[in-house]
């Protein structure tokens, strides 16, 4: 049970475009943690303070409390526009948090900024302190960190920077497949058929150039022959799973891989990569998320005078 009052050392924040999830933090860790569903897609700029503090001000004293946010927070459409870092660098770096002005004095408000790439142009946020936080769990990783879901991220890691990284919209082409093209029809439920996974990872890492005729035979194959709604959604999913490990192969192939992700999610890909004879470890997501923001916030105390 939280006590009505605590004293926090630092406040954790995580927002991204559809959440926000904040943790009290103090020197054994997690103190307290809250949330809401007021994600930077629902808010005006004038609106994230308030909406901070809605989840947040009962843990607040008198005197100002670091806070240390990352995620679309400091998008261009958010809170304060964190200006993005190029790779190669260090997922989070000394002195390039960005300071937020607030209204209330008892925050100190600070923002991590996202990660850029030239060419090919890429960029992520958030997603950039869930790799300081593996590899702060993971000392002397050397390899590539797959961070899977709505936008999946490879990324490849060295001496502790980010040497590259690639982005596949597979969630999010998933979600447009399955609830907003013809494929929906058939894909009404839940549960899963890890055969029809199996086969439709197969059939795209043997044949990737033919996706676009494997999609429309889920809808052909539910007409004619009675495909099942989990079926179909599992084999979908391996359709486009496999579609994404066909392309981020030069990534993934003979490198020490660890998934950063949700459970379930990561333990799709682990079987995906499994079945192409790479091994993988798994990660959790919050616990990354919050040994990076912890990071951050070790690195800018260094950073004071």
């Amino acid at each position: 049970m939280t006590p009505d009052w605590i004293a926090p050392d630092w406040i954790a924040v995580d927002w991204g475009t559809s959440n926000l999830r904040a943790w009290a933090m103090g020197a054994q860790g997690v103190l307290a943690s809250g949330g809401s569903d007021e994600g930077m897609g629902k808010l005006a700029q004038a609106e994230f303070e308030p909406a901070l503090l809605r989840v947040i001000a009962s843990w607040l004293g008198a005197e100002a409390t670091p806070v240390i946010a990352c995620g679309m927070v400091g998008a261009r459409q958010g809170w304060m526009e964190a200006p993005y870092r190029r790779v190669p660098c260090a997922p989070v770096a000394s002195g390039e948090l960005m300071a937020v002005p607030t209204d209330d004095p008892r925050l100190q408000m600070m923002i991590a900024p996202g990660l850029s790439q030239a060419k090919p142009a890429d960029v992520m946020r958030g997603e950039e302190t869930q790799i300081a936080g593996a590899l702060a769990l993971l000392p002397g990783f050397d390899g590539v960190f797959c961070l899977p879901g709505t936008h999946s991220k490879w990324v490849h890691v060295s001496a502790g920077e980010v040497v590259s990284f690639q982005t596949f919209m597979t969630g999010e082409m998933f979600a447009l497949l399955s609830q907003q093209s013809v494929l929906r029809h058939g894909m009404g439920g839940e549960g899963s058929d890890e055969d029809a996974f199996t086969q439709g990872l197969t059939d795209a890492m043997q044949r990737p150039e033919k996706i676009s005729a494997r999609l429309f035979t889920l809808r052909a194959e539910g007409l004619l022959n009675g495909l099942s709604p989990a079926s179909a959604r599992s084999r979908l999913s391996g359709l486009l799973i496999g579609l994404e490990l066909a392309a981020a192969k030069p990534y993934w192939l003979g490198q020490r891989i660890a998934l950063i992700g949700a459970e379930a999610l990561s333990a799709r890909y682990a079987s995906a990569l499994t079945a192409q004879g790479a091994a993988s470890e798994s990660l959790d997501a919050t616990a990354c998320t919050l040994a990076g923001l912890a990071a951050a916030r070790g690195i800018l105390q260094k950073a004071k005078p």
